[in-house]
């Protein structure tokens, strides 16, 4: 698995963020700069424009961390090796670290990189859909996530109907073709990813949000690391929660900015299509001054969203999925 970790970092060509060094200068420093690991949840896109903001800053340098970026070839591969301690730090739906809680991984999330989910049902405007109710008897597509099958029984449900009514289709992550090709009426799918990737493409696009529809408005992704490491190395943890929060705090107040860092930072970035989805995450993010925080409302929740779609087989504690240490927010209840 070290093997795989040091594969993927020359295949991704990111370079590292500063270098060993007896001290650095910013304010939450560290005596030494030290390696870190963080590894994305996906190829980077708009959605890490904070992440990238933090490195071209030189954010994490200030607080004495090296930061490796990576990149995963599957949503397991950033759970895998964060939990086995391949890597210090990971990105990760937290529906997806959830499911690790339960499994009886000892992962818990640091900070909210989105503070409302970004999933809900994208159908073109040609379709002529209005509302969830009118993709009745019409083929809609999942990726077979189990998530997805949640997603798209509390929408409808919400609008007075049941996914019973639809054709479900599951189609892997093939949905944007197979919707701009007309082969399905609506998928399940990322509003700010996969539905603006759609209109980039030409095609106007209506959605239906989660938390717009009957679903709980909770963390949608968040950086995680492993309990025993966050009680072992908390001038890492506190280090990286600091730099990034800046780094999104700054494309907060300046998204063009975010987008040219997120492209001058990474590879094959396309800034036309990152500064559009860059636009459509901004409102699922949270205010500048309350960014990355947790609350307890919004973990209950998705803890009750959870165990009502069968995604989990007890509540799980808003302690349990994070902490808010180094956000600033409230102490969260129970579960350590």
């Amino acid at each position: 698995m070290l093997i795989l970790v040091a594969s993927m970092v020359l295949a991704t060509g990111f370079a590292a963020c500063g270098a060993d060094d007896d001290s650095s200068s910013g304010s939450g420093t560290t005596a030494r700069t030290r390696d870190a690991t963080l590894v994305l949840d996906f190829i980077p896109n708009a959605v890490h424009a904070g992440i990238y903001t933090a490195v071209a800053n030189g954010y994490y340098e200030d607080n004495g961390i090296n930061l490796k970026i990576i990149e995963p070839t599957s949503t397991a591969d950033t759970l895998r090796l964060t939990a086995a301690g391949k890597a210090e730090i990971g990105i990760s739906d937290v529906v997806d670290l959830a499911g690790q809680i339960e499994s009886g991984r000892e992962v818990k999330g640091v900070m909210a990189i989105l503070q409302r989910p970004a999933g809900g049902l994208i159908t073109l405007e040609e379709e002529g859909i209005e509302s969830p109710s009118d993709l009745e008897a019409k083929i809609v597509g999942v990726t077979g996530v189990p998530s997805d099958d949640a997603t798209l029984d509390t929408i409808m449900a919400d609008d007075g109907s049941s996914s019973d009514s639809v054709d479900k289709v599951t189609l892997g992550f093939n949905g944007v073709q197979s919707l701009m090709t007309g082969k399905v009426a609506a998928i399940t799918g990322f509003i700010p990813a996969d539905g603006v990737q759609v209109e980039e493409e030409g095609f106007p696009t209506r959605s239906f949000a989660l938390d717009e529809y009957g679903g709980p408005s909770y963390p949608g992704l968040v950086a995680f690391s492993t309990e025993s490491r966050i009680a072992d190395d908390p001038d890492l943890m506190g280090g990286f929660v600091e730099a990034t929060t800046r780094g999104y705090q700054d494309t907060l107040d300046d998204p063009e900015q975010g987008v040219d860092n997120l492209v001058s930072e990474t590879q094959g970035v396309d800034g036309q299509l990152a500064a559009a989805q860059l636009d459509a995450y901004i409102p699922l993010m949270g205010g500048p001054d309350t960014y990355g925080r947790f609350t307890n409302e919004s973990l209950e929740e998705l803890s009750t969203f959870l165990v009502g779609n069968d995604l989990a087989m007890e509540p799980i504690a808003p302690g349990r999925y994070a902490t808010n240490e180094w956000t600033g927010g409230d102490k969260l209840t129970g579960g350590g």
